[in-house]
């Protein structure tokens, strides 16, 4: 999947080249001239394209003018690129292009998606195209990408909600159901069941924060929402902030809904770690590998949590995945691998196991959405742990 994405973003880097080299001062759009908002859709060809995009277009035949401006695009080759990405400091930029060749890449891809005209005065058209050619120059281009605050969406209505000031009125009304950053993620990961499970065990509360309508357009379709029912107030008179709309493609993908998912893997895994115990208990069989791969997994992904905490700009906060992903499990486990264990060992496995069993009732109380097809993993840390408590409370010379 990332060599397809590497691809797809080069090629897209390709003809999202600079396309003038000229002062934008110099460039006066005609009366002819439109700024015209591009919605795609959402595709599930690939997880990062899940959630839809969205760019400007300045169109002025007069002047032979036709350019996209997307602050959707990133370099694998700028410096440090993986490093920054690991700390969550990944610069995206401004690029620039000719329409028919952005059109030309969409159609390949088969995406759906409209063009909304802006129905404003020359003025207003002037101020954009200036804001946004000057924001195209190489020391203007580059920002930190964030997931929710600051995307190709959000920049977007940025610059209108700059041009416009309090002459923009937006009617807030698609967001009377107050869902989270997260809920609003997972309207369209209904068909990306791994990345959504990725997206919950790695971000944390942060994201768990109910929106507003102003947030909700971090999501490019609730931007498109937000401008079909906004209105602008200019010269005593109100008009709509869209002059039109058209839609430019129809794609012929069917979402596809199927597939080994990340409950079917944890349901199994939970089966089989209760096989295991319960051939344990009977035969007073010691199957330590069993624990090696709970307790080794487990403490492992916490200590990588931590650091998404700790070490980078993710919104990674306030993770409750830590209650399950608890980073003591490799502590827990090199003393269960030894052969002389103290006896706090016991302990700390039986305070571990109820601490699961909490997690799973009062679940729902928690300031963070833990996802459902994590249950019956953490059924099976329960379990085992309980089990091992158990064990170690009986002081037999396999455990």
């Amino acid at each position: 999947m990332l060599l397809k994405f590497k691809v797809a973003i080069l090629f897209t880097l390709f003809f999202l080249s600079g396309v003038h080299e000229s002062d934008a001062s110099k460039i006066e759009l005609s009366e002819e001239a439109e700024i015209i908002v591009l919605i795609l859709d959402p595709t599930q060809v690939e997880l990062y394209s899940a959630f839809g995009h969205s760019a400007f277009r300045v169109s002025d035949p007069k002047n032979r003018i036709d350019i996209v401006f997307n602050y959707g695009i990133f370099d694998f080759d700028q410096p440090n690129f993986y490093l920054n990405f690991t700390k969550g400091k990944l610069y995206y930029k401004l690029g620039t292009g000719s329409y028919p060749a952005y059109k030309n890449f969409y159609f390949q891809e088969d995406r759906s998606w409209r063009e909304h005209v802006l129905n404003i005065d020359q003025k207003d058209k002037q101020a954009i195209f200036d804001f946004l050619m000057t924001n195209a120059q190489p020391e203007n281009a580059n920002y930190y990408y964030n997931y929710c605050y600051d995307n190709c969406a959000t920049r977007m209505r940025d610059v209108m909600d700059l041009t416009f000031g309090d002459k923009i009125k937006y009617d807030y009304s698609y967001a009377r159901d107050s869902l989270s950053f997260r809920d609003l993620m997972d309207k369209y990961l209904t068909y990306q069941p791994w990345g959504d499970l990725g997206i919950d065990i790695c971000l944390g509360a942060e994201i768990d924060a109910t929106a507003n309508g102003f947030h909700y357009q971090y999501m490019p379709l609730f931007l498109e929402k937000a401008m079909l029912g906004a209105t602008l107030n200019s010269d005593s008179t109100t008009v709509p902030l869209v002059a039109s709309s058209s839609t430019i493609n129809r794609s012929s993908e069917q979402p596809k809904e199927g597939g080994f998912k990340p409950i079917h893997l944890f349901v199994i895994f939970f089966f089989i770690v209760g096989l295991i115990t319960h051939r344990g208990l009977k035969y007073n069989v010691n199957y330590r590998f069993i624990d090696v791969i709970l307790f080794g997994a487990t403490g492992l992904l916490g200590c990588s949590l931590l650091f998404l905490w700790f070490g980078t700009d993710h919104l990674s906060k306030y993770n409750y995945n830590l209650i399950w992903a608890m980073p003591l499990n490799l502590v827990g486990l090199v003393f269960l691998l030894k052969k002389s264990r103290p006896d706090w060992l016991r302990f700390y496995f039986l305070g571990f196991g109820i601490l699961q069993v909490i997690l799973i009732v009062f679940r729902e109380l928690l300031p963070q959405q833990i996802h459902f097809a994590l249950i019956p993993l953490i059924l099976a840390l329960a379990l085992r742990s309980f089990y091992l408590a158990f064990m170690l409370k009986k002081r037999t010379e396999s455990y």
